[in-house]
């Protein structure tokens, strides 16, 4: 930094310049400013679009194994409030902002977003060109990337990120599930819901519960029998980070489960639970993360602008055969019958929600509860409702 720089630096609230090394795979290097933990930290990189709601984003569970670009030029402005972190520490692996606010002007504000990141163990890099880093990746597609406060050297840093664990093939939920069942203080609800946590955020549990669900929170790797043995009114599969493909456990619970049990399913649990029936997952080029896609309701019409995290998605065809004269894409499944596309993205058409005809499940792609972000889909809490309420009316 030059001395003007400095100067001018020293007039302002930003603290004394701390350097640091942004990275990428292809070679990539982007010099910035330490505003976390010093440390060094590996991992895919993707963009958040969200104006608002950057704890949220920092404490979503979905994050593991990523870093995270904010697209929104400031960050850090009205601080951090305890109340609205969505799980006990954050997952992510590192935090990439344009420009971090060190003065937060709110009255709910506990803390600064810095000192938080520092507190929690969080590299972060600030002075980045956020706008190019999006516009890189939407054209390269994810990538894996590192920030270092300790390794200055731009070689060297490519090396290990070249090095570094990729990831897809690697089952990170069972680094953010809960280990053991835990059961939530009983309020004065209708149902009983088993939520199986693939990295639940905690204003999803509390949507449920705004449902008119009791709910027990249970890890990852539950087994059918257990999930039978509780005997719930309904089971609830919760997003989750990283690839489907690696969390057989889960996955396996599923196949047993539906049919015989009400299913509700978002983000990864949406995806292992049309996994479950037979599905193909792919990657997407740089998933979808932010608090403003637009997604169509394919039996209302209606569009929804949704809350989205998730570098995955399912292939619809690859359910079933399709089904003639529908007005709604529909597929026969040779597991569970039939299976509606029920929810579509306008923004690249990717399926975004299925619904089985045949029996009582459906999923989404996205997060409902919107925490960051609008409530148009908080409704699907309540279709869960009205799921287990006619299949045990039938029983």
């Amino acid at each position: 930094m030059s001395e003007l720089s400095e100067k001018l630096l020293s007039r302002t609230s930003k603290p004394a310049y701390v350097p640091a090394l942004l990275a990428f795979e292809d070679g990539t290097v982007m010099r910035g400013n330490s505003c976390g933990a010093a440390g060094e930290v590996f991992g895919e990189m993707c963009f958040n679009t969200s104006v608002e709601g950057y704890l949220e984003v920092i404490t979503d569970p979905s994050y593991a194994g990523q870093i995270v670009t904010m697209t929104y030029p400031q960050i850090g402005n009205y601080g951090v409030c305890r109340n609205d972190v969505q799980a006990q520490h954050p997952a992510l692996r590192g935090l990439v902002v344009h420009d971090m606010c060190y003065t937060p002007s709110n009255f709910r504000s506990d803390q600064t977003l810095v000192q938080y990141l520092v507190e929690q163990g969080v590299v972060a890099i600030e002075g980045i060109d956020t706008r190019a880093l999006v516009c890189k990746i939407r054209e390269a597609g994810a990538m894996r990337a590192g920030i270092s406060t300790t390794c200055l050297d731009a070689d060297a840093l490519v090396e290990r990120v070249q090095s570094s664990e990729p990831l897809v093939g690697v089952n990170l939920v069972q680094t953010v599930s809960t280990p053991a069942k835990l059961q939530r203080a009983q309020s004065a609800g209708r149902f009983n819901v088993l939520a199986i946590d693939c990295g639940a955020k905690e204003s999803i549990v509390s949507s449920l519960e705004a449902a008119g669900c009791n709910v027990e929170i249970a890890p990852w790797d539950i087994s059918a029998n257990e999930v039978f043995s509780a005997s719930p009114d309904g089971v609830f599969i919760s997003n989750g980070p990283g690839d489907p493909d690696a969390v057989d456990a889960t996955c396996n619970t599923v196949e047993q489960i539906l049919g015989r049990v009400p299913v509700f399913g978002i983000c990864m649990g949406h995806q292992l639970i049309a996994r479950a029936a037979g599905a193909r997952i792919e990657k997407l080029k740089f998933g979808h993360h932010g608090g403003n896609h637009p997604v169509k309701d394919l039996s209302t019409g209606r569009v929804e602008i949704t809350v989205q995290n998730h570098g995955f998605g399912i292939v619809f065809e690859s359910l079933g055969e399709p089904v003639a004269d529908v007005s709604v894409p529909t597929v026969d499944n040779p597991k569970f019958g039939r299976i509606e596309l029920s929810h579509v993205n306008l923004n690249d058409a990717t399926p975004e929600g299925i619904r089985f005809l045949d029996i009582p499940a459906f999923s989404v792609q996205y997060h409902p509860e919107a925490s960051p972000g609008p409530q148009d889909s908080r409704y699907l809490f309540g279709r869960f409702a009205q799921l287990m309420e006619a299949f045990h009316a039938q029983a």
